[in-house]
C-alpha cells in the first residue's frame, strides 16, 4: 500500500529530524511550525520502527486534547488513520488512551496532572508540549522512563515559546545538558516559501507585529526576556498555577466578573479554603459575546436543569456596567454587587496574595486547567487566552512611578482585583465592626 504524506520541513526545523541527542528543546516565536514538526517526528519514528512506544504529554491532558492533538488528528495521521495503519484506543484501567500502529508501534498521550496513568511505562521517545509549563522535576521524571531500546536512541523532546530568561529549561540549554534548536517563522512553509512571505504569513505576521512589551519581545522575537516593568513581580507560575484537585462543598464559593465583547468577557469562579485562600478553579475568557450568553453558559455549566451541581456563590462581583449587571441577573437569578475599583489598592492587595507566608504558601492560586474554552479569535492574534497569560504581560505604564498600569490584555487580572478587593474589604469591615464599639 502507497500513501501520500506532504510534509516538507525547512530552516531550523530540519535539525528536529536529524538529532540524536537526549534532550532536545525547540524554542521560537509563535507560528513557525515547531509543534508540527516535533509531531511529524513521532509520528515517523512509529512508522518506522516496529514496538517503539512513544509519549506525547502536556503538563496537562485536557490541554493537550485541544492543542497538539488538533493537529495531530487534522494535519499529521490522517492518511494513516484512514488506511487503517493507526487507529485511536481510548485506553482502560490498565492502560492509558494511545494511538495504536500496525507494527505494534504505539503512541501514548497524557498529562503529567495525572502522571500516574503514564509514568509506570518505558518509552523511546517522549515529546512535551509547551515544555515551560513543566517543573524541572516533570523533566527528570520523564527522562527516567527513556529506556525502552526498541529505537537506536531514547529522547525527550520540547518545544516551547521563550520564558523568562532564568526560566530552569533556558539554564539548562545554557548549561548545555539540553540541545537547543531556535525555530523562526521563516521555518514554517505555510508562512514563508522559498523565502517569500506567503499571503498566510502576511496576515499573521501583521498580527504578531501589533503585540507589544514583553508579548512581542517572546512570541514575535523569540526573545528570552522578563517582562520590564511587571507589576506583580512575586508571581511564580511554578508556585502560584496548580493543578486541579477536588474543591470541598464546604468551602465558599465567589465570582468575579469583567464585562466585555470587542474585549474578552471574563467570569472567574473563586472558592476560599478555611485558611482564607483564593482559589479560581473555573474562568470563561471569551470575545464576541454578549452577556445573556455568557451567563447562559454560566448556568448550564453549574445548574443544568435548575439542579446546582456546586455551592451557590455567595457573592458575584462585577465590572461597574449597570446594564451588564441588570443582565446577569435577569438570566441568572443572582445579584450581583459593584467591584471596588481601586487600582492601586486592588494590585498591592493581589501582591499580598501572592506573597508566600510563614506556612510556606501563598494566598492565592489560579489552577492551571480552570479555563472553560480557549477564544480560537485570541490564539489567532497571538493574545493571552485566559488570566495566566496575561500576568507576565501586565505591566506599570511608567516604571519609575509606578502609579498606574498600562491598560492591555489585562481583564482577567481586572477580575482577579475585583475578588481580592473584595475579600480583604469584607475583612477590613469585620475589623472595623469588632472595635466599633470599644470605649463606650
Amino acid at each position: 500500500m502507497t500513501l501520500t504524506h506532504t510534509y516538507t520541513p525547512q530552516g531550523h526545523l530540519l535539525n528536529v529530524f536529524s538529532t540524536r541527542d537526549p534532550e532536545v528543546l525547540v524554542a521560537g516565536p509563535a507560528g513557525t511550525g515547531k509543534s508540527r514538526a516535533c509531531l511529524e517526528k513521532l509520528h515517523a519514528m512509529a512508522l518506522a520502527n516496529p514496538r517503539m512506544r512513544g509519549l506525547m504529554v502536556r503538563k496537562t491532558l485536557s490541554s493537550l486534547g485541544s492543542t497538539a492533538l488538533v493537529t495531530w488528528r487534522r494535519d499529521v495521521i490522517p492518511e494513516s488513520e484512514t488506511a487503517g495503519i493507526v487507529s485511536y484506543y481510548g485506553g482502560s484501567a490498565a492502560e492509558p488512551p494511545q494511538y495504536r500502529y500496525h507494527n505494534q508501534a504505539s503512541i501514548v498521550i497524557g498529562g503529567m496532572d495525572k502522571a500516574s496513568k503514564i509514568m509506570s511505562a518505558e518509552y523511546d521517545i517522549v515529546y512535551v508540549q509547551e515544555a515551560t509549563e513543566l517543573t524541572e522535576d516533570d523533566w527528570e521524571a520523564i527522562t527516567t522512563r527513556l529506556r525502552s531500546n526498541q529505537v537506536s536512541f531514547q529522547q525527550i523532546l520540547g518545544d516551547c515559546n521563550p520564558d523568562t530568561p532564568t526560566h530552569w529549561l533556558k539554564v539548562r540549554c545554557d548549561d548545555q545538558r539540553t540541545r537547543l534548536i531556535e525555530s523562526r517563522h521563516e521555518d514554517n512553509p505555510l508562512l514563508f516559501r522559498n523565502g517569500t512571505i506567503t499571503p498566510e504569513g502576511a496576515d499573521y505576521m501583521s498580527k504578531l507585529d501589533a503585540l507589544t512589551g514583553v508579548r512581542y519581545q517572546r512570541l514575535r522575537k523569540g526573545n528570552w526576556v522578563a517582562a520590564e516593568g511587571m507589576i506583580w513581580e512575586n508571581y511564580d507560575s511554578t508556585i502560584h498555577l496548580i493543578d486541579s484537585f477536588p474543591i470541598p462543598n464546604g468551602w465558599p464559593r465567589y465570582w468575579s466578573i469583567d464585562f466585555g465583547y470587542t474585549n474578552p468577557f471574563v467570569a472567574q469562579s473563586w472558592a476560599e479554603d478555611p485558611d482564607g485562600r483564593l482559589y479560581m478553579y473555573r474562568e470563561i475568557y471569551k470575545t464576541g459575546r454578549t452577556v445573556d450568553e455568557h451567563a447562559a453558559q454560566i448556568m448550564n455549566i453549574v445548574c443544568p436543569d435548575g439542579k446546582w451541581l456546586e455551592p451557590k456563590p455567595k457573592t458575584v462581583v462585577c465590572d461597574t456596567d449597570a446594564e451588564g449587571r441588570a443582565t446577569f441577573t435577569k438570566v441568572t437569578g443572582l445579584r450581583t454587587v459593584a467591584a471596588d475599583k481601586q487600582v492601586i489598592e486592588g494590585i498591592q492587595a493581589v501582591a499580598r496574595r501572592f506573597r508566600t507566608q510563614d506556612d510556606g504558601k501563598p494566598r492565592l492560586y489560579l489552577l492551571r486547567d480552570a479555563l472553560i474554552e480557549r477564544d480560537p479569535e485570541l490564539v489567532d492574534q497571538a493574545k493571552p487566552t485566559n488570566t495566566a497569560d496575561e500576568i507576565p504581560g501586565y505591566v506599570w505604564l511608567d516604571h519609575a512611578t509606578k502609579e498606574e498600569p498600562v491598560k492591555e490584555d489585562d481583564h482577567g487580572c481586572d477580575a482577579m482585583r475585583y475578588m481580592v478587593m473584595h475579600r480583604e474589604g469584607r475583612r477590613r469591615r469585620g475589623r472595623m465592626d469588632l472595635t466599633s464599639g470599644l470605649g463606650k
